[in-house]
């Protein structure tokens, strides 16, 4: 699978239509280069920091026009497109949210934020309750986290016992927190045997500075690669025949002891 990362600041006013633009340009740029998968940040359609008021404004039901928009790009392009978006439940509540499309713009994931960032998200969001669902891409098995969740392990770790041999998070990573690309997103592909892709923002949302950083973890433990703060694509090429080398070498998952592990998930 060829990934293409789009790290950017997105429309200055969070506006989806604008976004919607710029995820239709990269998409362009991404699959006449090669890509199989374009995988943008979070909220990447309306914005992340941007209030309760605008999200209310700008969030849409699963099947809303933004999300039918995201579709026709896949399909116009031919490329698999993973996005950040505010998506409105059946009852009004409103989840941080990412979406898979595959290239024909067919709906193969769609995810709900499930650990929740301090009041920034817990003012704003629901929390999602499911993890461990995967779909396959270009031959390799893909699941969805949203930034906060990678640094749970048990969140990683519910996705590869579930199969996955990528997992894509879209993140709105700030200053200082460096040791998430740095540190996190390598470990969490080392301990799983995954790739796992990280696809951040630039720029500032009111008092948030995003890091940029945007990287791939490999299931050796290193960075396949890693971005500065610039804005644009980043690409990676992610190989089933590491992903089986790093499997026949290491046996975290085989070794586990989950009769041991009750006490880690009690209240």
């Amino acid at each position: 699978m060829r990934l293409a990362m789009l790290q950017t600041a997105g429309d200055r006013h969070g506006n989806p239509a604008a976004n919607l633009d710029r995820l239709g340009a990269a998409a362009q740029h991404a699959a006449a280069s090669g890509a199989d998968l374009l995988l943008a940040p979070e909220m990447f359609l309306s914005g992340y920091n941007i209030g309760r008021a605008a999200l209310q404004a700008r969030a849409e039901a699963p099947d809303g026009p933004a999300a039918r928009h995201a579709a026709i790009l896949a399909r116009r392009h031919g490329i698999a497109l993973a996005y950040g978006y505010p998506e409105r439940g059946p009852g009004g509540e409103i989840y941080n949210a990412a979406r898979l499309v595959d290239r024909t713009g067919a709906v193969r994931l769609t995810y709900r934020k499930t650990h929740l960032y301090g009041s920034l998200d817990r003012d704003m969001f629901a929390a999602g309750d499911g993890l461990g669902e995967v779909a396959e891409i270009a031959g390799l098995k893909v699941g969805l986290l949203i930034c906060y969740d990678i640094e749970f392990p048990e969140a990683a770790r519910a996705l590869a016992l579930a199969g996955a041999d990528v997992i894509l998070v879209p993140t709105a990573n700030m200053k200082p927190f460096v040791g998430v690309s740095n540190v996190v997103v390598p470990a969490r592909a080392f301990e799983n045997l995954v790739y796992v892709a990280y696809a951040n923002r630039i720029g500032s949302e009111g008092e948030l500075d995003y890091l940029g950083m945007s990287c791939v973890g490999e299931p050796t433990g290193g960075h396949l690669v890693i971005a500065g703060n610039e804005d644009g694509l980043i690409f990676a090429d992610l190989d089933p025949a590491a992903l089986r080398a790093a499997r026949a070498a290491n046996r975290h998952l085989a070794d586990r002891r989950p009769e041991l592990y009750g006490p880690l998930v009690a209240d």
